[in-house]
């Protein structure tokens, strides 16, 4: 079998030409946000309600954030209930991908008792932040890392998500994306007193 060269650097140069479309006009984010989302619409890629290795480590209250309106919020307001916090930033396809889902399974658990959402913005320019929030119509509560992050949220990756007991303690720990809104971990959260 002969390979024509020729016609084989053309696919190339065309593949090459595609992608470097997308990424010089900002699309590649959003379009692999929506591939991303698509696989974790299928059910394939689920929370995993297991620690690796932050099991039963207490979590640190010290910490500042901006919320959408401005205003400041402290974690120490969040002592005595169960968060739900996720780490993610615009330039994150994977945040991108699994932020849908979220927002579903927020509808379904924001009426808890003692159960609170912290979705932590990374970007540099919390504006990106707020305009992507408002254009995809999230009504999660988002606040922006504006003052840092202490050791109980630093991490390797985005996105991160943990889940943190009434008693101060991360009883779930994820690097990477996932889908959220199942009946598991919606019971998981829902649980916790």
């Amino acid at each position: 079998m002969k390979i024509d060269w020729k016609k084989e650097m053309k696919s190339w140069g065309i593949m090459l030409a595609v992608f470097a479309f997308l990424y010089f006009t900002g699309l590649i984010t959003p379009i692999m946000g929506g591939v991303q989302s698509l696989l974790l619409a299928t059910g394939l890629k689920k929370p995993k309600i297991i620690l690796v290795d932050r099991e039963h480590q207490e979590f640190d209250y010290t910490g500042r954030f901006v919320d959408m309106q401005g205003n400041m919020v402290d974690l120490r307001d969040f002592q005595g209930k169960t968060v739900f916090i996720n780490l993610w930033a615009t330039w994150c396809p994977p945040c991108r991908a699994e932020m849908p889902h979220i927002s579903e399974m927020y509808k379904k658990v924001k009426d808890t008792e003692d159960l609170e959402f912290l979705m932590i913005a990374l970007d540099k320019d919390f504006e990106k932040s707020k305009k992507y929030i408002d254009g995809k119509g999230f009504t999660f509560p988002v606040v922006h890392a504006a003052y840092g992050l202490n050791n109980s949220l630093q991490s390797q990756s985005i996105p991160t998500t943990m889940v943190v007991s009434p008693d101060g303690e991360i009883i779930f720990y994820q690097e990477g994306m996932s889908n959220f809104d199942t009946e598991e971990f919606r019971n998981f959260l829902t649980s916790q007193k």
